[in-house]
């Protein structure tokens, strides 16, 4: 039996360097195998897992001799953190591995929603020429919005200045006389004067009781009819089918999302969001890249092996 069982993709030369000597099993499918996956954790002191793996305690259960979860990324809402903290099982987020990667994902989007020319290859290539249908904005002098000002929304920030952008931030849990508004130009300020004010909204919350669905249809209906919103957080902190709602209404300018309320997408979930406008869909790849998946790999890998030590 396995002493470290891994669910989900990551860097293979971090598995074969840095695990040399730990008997692993690596199978990016075995998220979607549980029986398979649960008969491995007999004798497992360590499992590795993305967000898609469900940490709870139907799994913690076949796993008796588990020391630690590696999260090769840094949302928790798919592990029972209580039942992990009941059994002193530690759990170790690859914290500030992807930053860069969702920070660029957050600006990339931003761009390509406000010019809106992207969205034209088909007609352009059946021989239409539509130019005054996408006159889009520059990002320069628009005002970005940020929901939550913790490190990636510090990276996106920072990148958003460098761009023009006036950068503003709702955070209850930074003062205003933080120095960090400062350091990076920014503005503190209130969720409905946020959601007022920005011509982009840019979510960075985890997913709590607090923050599920805070980006409602009271929500959509306060922002600026030219806003756009984008979230690479977590889903179910947007309402999804408001979303979709406001945008075939025309009431918001477009939307990204990366993340859903249900991953992957099926059934009626997938079928929401069939002949929305001004949308664009992702699988939950913000925060990987080649780079960053070396980088969130190998995090993982040090702060398991320093737990199994």
């Amino acid at each position: 039996m396995p002493d470290i069982v891994i669910t989900e993709f990551m860097d293979e030369a971090a598995i074969t360097e840095g695990l040399r000597g730990h008997d692993v099993v690596y199978d990016p499918k075995l998220v979607d195998k549980p029986a398979e996956l649960a008969s491995l954790l007999g004798d497992a002191r360590a499992l590795i897992v993305r967000n898609r793996t469900q940490v709870r305690a139907p799994l913690l259960a076949s796993a008796p001799r588990l020391k630690v979860v590696g999260r090769l990324g840094v949302g928790l809402d798919n592990i029972d953190m209580v039942a992990c903290a009941a059994r002193s099982i530690a759990v170790h987020p690859a914290t500030g591995a992807n930053d860069v990667s969702v920070a660029e994902y957050v600006i990339t989007a931003a761009l390509v929603l406000l010019r809106r020319a992207w969205f034209a290859t088909d007609r352009v290539a059946a021989g239409e020429w539509p130019r005054n249908d996408l006159m889009g904005c520059e990002m320069s002098g628009k005002t970005l919005g940020l929901v939550g000002f913790g490190a990636i929304a510090r990276e996106t920030a920072a990148r958003a200045r460098a761009m023009g952008m006036r950068v503003i931030a709702f955070d209850p849990f930074i003062k205003a006389d933080n120095p960090v508004w400062a350091a990076l130009g920014a503005e503190p300020a209130s969720l409905p004067d946020l959601l007022a004010a920005a011509h982009v909204v840019s979510l960075h919350v985890p997913l709590t009781d607090a923050t599920r669905n805070l980006i409602d249809a009271a929500a959509l209906k306060a922002m600026r009819s030219d806003a756009i919103v984008i979230n690479a957080a977590r889903g179910g902190v947007i309402d999804e089918e408001a979303l979709v709602m406001a945008l075939k209404a025309g009431q918001i300018a477009g939307a990204a999302l990366d993340v859903f309320e249900s991953e992957p997408l099926k059934g009626a979930g997938a079928a929401l969001f069939a002949g929305c406008p001004n949308l664009i869909l992702t699988p939950h790849i913000a925060g990987v890249t080649e780079e960053s998946n070396v980088r969130v790999s190998w995090v993982t890998v040090e702060n398991v092996k320093k737990a199994l030590a």
